[in-house]
């Protein structure tokens, strides 16, 4: 086993401080549980920046970086680089040098990973070409349509692993928390379950969370600028959605063909009005069965799903659990 592991966290003016300080914490707690047991610590933590000095982060805390990107320190035992996520991710790219070293780093250290919006750095050094990958659910049709060459998989808390899907080498994490998921999941691949259990339960969260970053979205809000032309179809179906709607309806109601009603739905939303309607209703399920104040029947109806089996279904396809589950998960009470 590798007795110490450098990490080093990348950030810029505008990152998001919870996507450095979640992922930080938890390595600092597995070198904790091992001082407890007597053991040298595993993870030696450095920042980087895209200059020397003080990176002001979205939150308007400051912090002090220990390196720029580009200082060659960083190359002596690096093990693992991830890139932080924030709403200064697009400016940060253009920072001469910045993407040649992270497709230098690609080749050189064993593990180059995200936290986030931090994906979209390794999408424009183009080093996530053909590798799944996911990020804030916020901006994943983002990702998708902006780099086709990428397998974007939305729903996915990470993708760090060792199967056929995922990849212990360049990998990325969902929205923001979702950067402590892959921190436990590295922590466990160094140091085993035990450990990684350990960590999670000094965090009070799940070692492996259930289901995907959809659990825990915001209503599904349409990005109107986006998608200009769908604009007032996209603020009429949420309320609509016990109703039976077909692709005709939605096209009519979008003064469209179906044929381009399709295609352009599919455009400027980056699916098809099918998944999006399911979504929408999941989502608006989902809020009803957090409430406790429904039957799953009710649910079912008032959503558009019209029976509990379909509700299940679709709770299944989109959350990973039934709603009986996140009902007892989530739920203020119980929904019948």
């Amino acid at each position: 086993m590798i007795t110490e592991r450098t990490i080093v966290f990348v950030l810029y003016a505008q990152a998001v401080i919870l996507d450095l300080a979640g992922p930080m914490q938890a390595f600092t707690i597995a070198n904790e549980e091992l001082a407890r047991r007597g053991q040298p610590a595993h993870y030696r933590l450095l920042t980087a920046g895209m200059q020397d000095g003080a990176v002001t982060t979205s939150a308007g805390l400051r912090v002090l970086v220990d390196h720029a990107f580009d200082d060659p320190a960083l190359a002596d035992g690096c093990d693992t680089v991830l890139v932080v996520g924030g709403p200064g991710i697009d400016q940060a790219v253009l920072t001469v040098g910045f993407l040649d070293w992270l497709r230098q780093q690609e080749r050189r250290v064993p593990r180059l990973g995200s936290v986030c919006s931090g994906a979209f750095a390794l999408a424009e050094a183009g080093v996530l070409d053909g590798r799944p990958a996911t990020t804030h659910w916020s901006r994943a049709s983002e990702l998708a349509s902006r780099y086709p060459a990428i397998r974007v998989q939305s729903d996915r808390l990470h993708t760090y692993g060792h199967g056929a899907e995922d990849d212990a080498h360049v990998f990325t994490s969902a929205g923001i928390t979702a950067g402590i998921d892959l921190a436990l999941a590295l922590i466990e691949d160094d140091l085993g379950p035990s450990m990684a259990l350990a960590v999670a339960r000094r965090l009070v969260m799940f070692l492996r969370r259930p289901g995907g970053q959809a659990q825990c979205s915001a209503f599904l809000a349409p990005d109107l600028e986006r998608a200009p032309r769908l604009a007032g179809l996209l603020e009429w179906l949420p309320s609509v959605l016990g109703q039976s709607l077909t692709l005709e309806q939605m096209a009519e109601q979008a003064g469209m063909t179906p044929r381009t009603f399709s295609r352009v739905f599919a455009q400027q939303v980056g699916e098809s009005p099918g998944r999006y309607l399911e979504r929408l209703r999941v989502e608006a399920a989902r809020q009803m069965v957090q409430s406790g104040t429904s039957s799953l029947a009710m649910v079912a109806r008032c959503c558009g799903f019209g029976h509990p089996e379909t509700l299940r279904r679709a709770f299944h396809r989109h959350l990973g659990v039934s709603p009986q589950d996140y009902a007892a998960r989530f739920g203020l009470s119980r929904a019948g």
